[in-house]
């Protein structure tokens, strides 16, 4: 039965990962596509590889916080695993199906707080690393919207006297920033996939907690595959529908996106790349004036994201309770 539990919960991080690029991924295009600093097809190129070379970088910091900060090890079970990773797919494939964009980390740690306090109770759940956890989720979109604010507003004011030529540069500029953005997301994102894989090894073979080398790659691939696949709409809502992007607001949003989703890899933070990058085009458009921003879709999406967390948890604790019984 263990291998049949590790082989569930292999196919449904897959399926995890894929919905993560499918629904969050094609987020890191949105800015470059539109302000035309590179062509579709070469910004999913590029993306693709980042995502794929991203979960190598920039250390283990988060896949540790997502394996061994959130709950504690007697609540590691092959019914929690796998109810917590079918929670959030479906939560994910819910919102991917209704096209609005959701933060898959809030949907797993949902999950995952739903199922183990269904399975043990909430003496199993690590109030401190929920906390973290939350707190990062959290402030990662105010920083995203700071951070693209100042960047765009010191640009205009260090370009004030320039001519419209600049817009060269700041093409230019989105190359090594976008790069930058990619691997951060591969990177953060990645990392929970291997922390998940790693908890899934503990709880069907009996193992400490450790992170196998080969789930890197398999992280960077399923986001890859779902960066393929769903990379035209979400960068065509994120990108058009949330702002309209010039070479100077897709620079400041990337070099802002980056910092921040950068910082909260190397920190162990589980963030949602999504967010900040949205929250980033939202700072951005916003220091050229407000009603640059369509403010009613940035609603949409921020009402997805406050659902995230309690239906996550009520589908992990549904979830649990239907599973628990085959093992």
């Amino acid at each position: 039965m263990g291998w049949l539990g590790f082989a569930t919960i292999l196919i449904l991080t897959f399926a995890f990962g894929y919905l993560n690029g499918l629904n969050g991924a094609g987020s890191i295009l949105a800015t470059v596509v539109s302000s035309r600093a590179f062509t579709p097809r070469i910004a999913l190129a590029l993306t693709i590889v980042c995502l794929c070379v991203g979960p190598f970088v920039f250390g283990l910091a988060v896949a540790g916080t997502i394996s061994v900060d959130l709950v504690r090890w007697y609540a590691v079970t092959t019914p929690v695993i796998i109810a917590a990773l079918a929670g959030a797919v479906g939560w994910i494939g819910l919102a991917a199906w209704l096209k609005i964009p959701c933060s898959t980390t809030q949907a797993f740690v949902g999950s995952l707080v739903g199922a183990v306090w269904a399975g043990f109770g909430a003496q199993a759940i690590i109030g401190d690393g929920i906390v973290k956890s939350l707190a990062a989720l959290l402030l990662s979109p105010v920083l995203g919207i700071i951070a693209g604010y100042l960047i765009v507003k010191f640009t205009y004011f260090a370009s004030a006297s320039a001519t419209p030529r600049i817009n060269r540069i700041f093409k230019g500029a989105q190359i090594p920033v976008s790069l930058l953005v990619a691997l951060s997301f591969g990177s953060n994102d990645g990392q929970k996939l291997m922390g998940i894989l790693a908890l899934g090894l503990a709880a069907t073979s009996g193992s400490a907690f450790t992170v196998p080398y080969w789930a890197a790659a398999f992280s960077g691939v399923a986001m890859a595959l779902g960066t393929l696949a769903g990379s035209k709409r979400v960068s065509r809502t994120l990108g058009s529908q949330l702002c309209s992007v010039q070479p100077i607001h897709g620079f400041g949003a990337q070099a802002a996106s980056g910092i921040v989703l950068l910082s909260a890899s190397l920190f162990g933070s589980p963030v949602s790349s999504s967010q900040v990058i949205s929250s980033a085009i939202v700072g951005a458009g916003t220091a050229e004036r407000l009603h640059k921003i369509r403010w009613g879709v940035f609603r949409q999406i921020l009402s997805a994201w406050l659902l995230t967390l309690p239906l996550s948890a009520l589908v992990g604790a549904l979830v649990y309770l239907l599973v628990s019984g085959l093992y």
